[in-house]
């Protein structure tokens, strides 16, 4: 295997991970990458290794370019197993003199993978001199680990950062210009969604920082898909929006049903919603992926929730995605609930309880179904949506 030259001093020697389908809950439907790099310089820096079955792969490419020459020093920007899960077969065989990670990660790496590991912290800000050019390190924390930090190369004016600005996306070109933007912007935003925003504050904080700092790189090099180039004005515009939260006059409708009945009332929402004008997109659970409706929810104002009655509970796949989406923080929602049932009706009170514990504004009092839906009880559904459309509608006033 083949080690990618990213400059005259600097090589990729990630890999590609084609067949992943299932990040700890995300769906990744076209694979992914973990990247690591190699920098040339009077000492030779491994930044980063990867997920610990594809360690042979990764050799390959370091042996490719290496020879029979060591590594001087392995930097570990984020402890997560896909990361660091092949540091300690990389130890052994390249034996470096030094390995450094935040303080934070030296800690989370021993924990996963041994108290043995020859570990040492840097402190926020330090720099590393490797001969012809150095290092600044900055801490990232919780974007998105408490050991996450970025590794900024001076003189190359590159910038290292783990997993922001990154997303799960395969493909055998390393650059943004060799892609169509088509292909991953989906993807791009998708990482963030599910990866990121529960700590919007402090990405939003973060970007600022590297502002101040006059931090202005030619290339920024993710641990998951391409390296950036061309493409960073955007990424960072995009990113800045992400991390704001910004809204726009867009409403999401979720449920799931058992005969028919929540499909049928969730439909006339989606004309209540319409009719206001507002942009609007329904979802089955029974056929899309939490991560994907995550997704759409990131930039919507509006999150409308149906559920048919089991067990005198709300239906499995609704605790499914109000679980998930309740530790992704989304802020600055409104709402309502729906939903079928055929003998206990105050099940579906638990929907708009679960709502409001997820920050969800409730503008509009439950509609509740025995049953099927009737006319009657469709137009209520109806007016649900108008409401929560007018709701959405005021924010932008």
């Amino acid at each position: 295997m083949k080690a990618v030259k990213i400059t005259d001093k600097i090589y990729w020697v990630g890999v590609i991970d084609w067949n992943i389908r299932d990040f700890h809950g995300y769906s990744t439907n076209q694979g992914t990458t973990y990247n690591a790099f190699l920098v040339l310089d009077k000492k030779i820096v491994l930044i980063d290794t990867v997920k610990e079955p594809f360690y042979e792969d990764m050799k390959a490419r370091l042996l490719d370019i290496l020879g029979d020459r060591k590594i001087d020093i392995i930097i570990c920007n984020h402890a997560e197993m896909d990361h660091s899960g092949a540091l300690r077969r990389a130890i052994e065989d390249f034996k470096p003199q030094k390995v450094y990670a935040s303080a934070p990660g030296m800690q989370n790496i021993k924990e996963q993978l041994g108290q043995d590991l020859p570990i040492e912290a840097l402190v926020n800000g330090a720099t590393l001199d490797i001969g012809d050019d150095s290092f600044t390190f900055l801490e990232s924390r919780m974007l998105h680990w408490p050991d996450s930090m970025v590794s900024l190369l001076n003189k190359e004016n590159i910038l290292f950062c783990n997993d922001i600005f990154g997303m799960h996306y395969a493909c055998t070109q390393r650059f943004d210009y060799e892609t169509n933007r088509e292909d991953w912007i989906y993807e791009f935003r998708k990482y963030y969604a599910n990866i990121i925003l529960p700590y919007s504050k402090i990405a939003g904080a973060f970007l600022k920082l590297v502002e101040q700092k006059g931090i202005n790189p030619r290339m920024i090099c993710p641990d998951h898909g391409v390296i950036w180039t061309k493409m960073i004005p955007e990424i960072i515009a995009m990113y800045k929006d992400f991390a704001a939260q910004k809204s726009k006059k867009k409403a999401i409708v979720v449920y799931d049903t058992m005969w028919g009945s929540t499909a049928k009332m969730a439909a006339r929402i989606v004309d209540g919603l319409a009719s206001r004008g507002i942009e609007t997109k329904s979802f089955s659970l029974h056929t899309e992926h939490r991560s994907d409706i995550a997704t759409e929810i990131m930039d919507a104002g509006a999150l409308i929730l149906g559920t048919p009655v089991i067990n005198q509970e709300i239906f499995p796949s609704l605790g499914d995605i109000t679980t998930y989406l309740r530790g992704l923080k989304k802020e600055k929602l409104v709402g309502a609930a729906f939903g079928s049932y055929g003998w206990s009706a105050p099940v579906l009170n638990k929907m708009e309880d679960i709502m409001k514990d997820m920050g969800i504004e409730i503008v509009s009092p439950a509609v509740k179904s025995k049953f099927v839906p009737d006319a009657a009880k469709l137009k209520e559904c109806f007016d649900l949506g108008a409401a929560v459309g007018k709701a959405v509608l005021e924010r932008f006033k």
